[in-house]
Order: C-alpha cells, then sequence, then structure tokens
C-alpha cells in the first residue's frame, strides 16, 4: 500500500497536496442535558462529524465522550451550535491529585470522584519535600534506615 502511494505521487502531474492525518483522540466535553431530546440532539452533532468512532454520553455527569480522528475545537463547536453551553471537560479523578483542597481545586458542582484540573494540585517533579516526608514515612517499611 505504501509503494504505491508514493508511486502514485511521484506520476501525478499535479501540485502535491500532503494531507496531514490526524492522530486517534479523546475528547472529553461538559454539555449539560436534562432529557432524551437534548441528549439526541448533541449525539447526532457529534456524529455528523468526520472521523467521529464511537460517541458515550453520561447524562448523569453531563459527559460526552467522542473518540476518533477528530479535531478536539471542532467538536467543541458543533456541540455549541446545537444551542447547549460546553466546554472541555475540566475535572480529573479525584486520586490523581496530590492536594485536592487547594482553593480552586474542590468543585462542588464536580461529579463524586472528581476534582478540577488545576496546575496547582499537580505536584512538581523535583519536589524534595515529599522525599524528605517519605523517608519518615509509617508506610515505608525501610523509612529507619538512618537511625
Amino acid at each position: 500500500m505504501g509503494a504505491l502511494y508514493c508511486l502514485s505521487n511521484f506520476c501525478a502531474f499535479s501540485t502535491p497536496t500532503r494531507t496531514k492525518r490526524r492522530s486517534m483522540q479523546t475528547v472529553e466535553i461538559k454539555v449539560k442535558m436534562d432529557c432524551d431530546g437534548c441528549e439526541r440532539k448533541v449525539r447526532n452533532a457529534v456524529k455528523k462529524l468526520r472521523g467521529v468512532k464511537t460517541v458515550e454520553i453520561n447524562r448523569k455527569q453531563s459527559r460526552v465522550t467522542v473518540n476518533g480522528y477528530v479535531d478536539p475545537n471542532k467538536v467543541l463547536r458543533s456541540v455549541k451550535n446545537t444551542g447547549k453551553v460546553a466546554e472541555f471537560w475540566p475535572y480529573i479523578p479525584y486520586n490523581r491529585v496530590q492536594y485536592p483542597h487547594i482553593s480552586q481545586v474542590y468543585d462542588k458542582k464536580a461529579p463524586q470522584g472528581y476534582v478540577r484540573n488545576v496546575q496547582a494540585a499537580v505536584p512538581t517533579p523535583n519536589a524534595t519535600e515529599e522525599k524528605f516526608a517519605y523517608l519518615f514515612s509509617d508506610d515505608n517499611p525501610n523509612a529507619c534506615s538512618i537511625m
């Protein structure tokens, strides 16, 4: 298949046009949906996009998950064209955050088990304070190696 593609490009007399292939992506969007009609409207708007493989809607969490070879901004724009207020999914699981109770992280509107994705809540990779705290931890069986 690759050889035929190169050969066809070599033999073509027109100007070469290269199409940039998109990678498989998962796009998560927060959309408030109240009824089956809202859900159907959002699902149909997203399914019409080129490259969409699957669409999963969780009305309880107000979450739309789209898998496929799509541009995230186009997915968001198509959902907004339905008349719904939409934004990219702003939450991450609670257990992936180092400091879940920092201001602006805890959100009462977040689904259960999720907190807001804020940069201050994610630890820095060279956090020396945590290394020293772990050195004297009761959870670490080799913690008392200094004494």
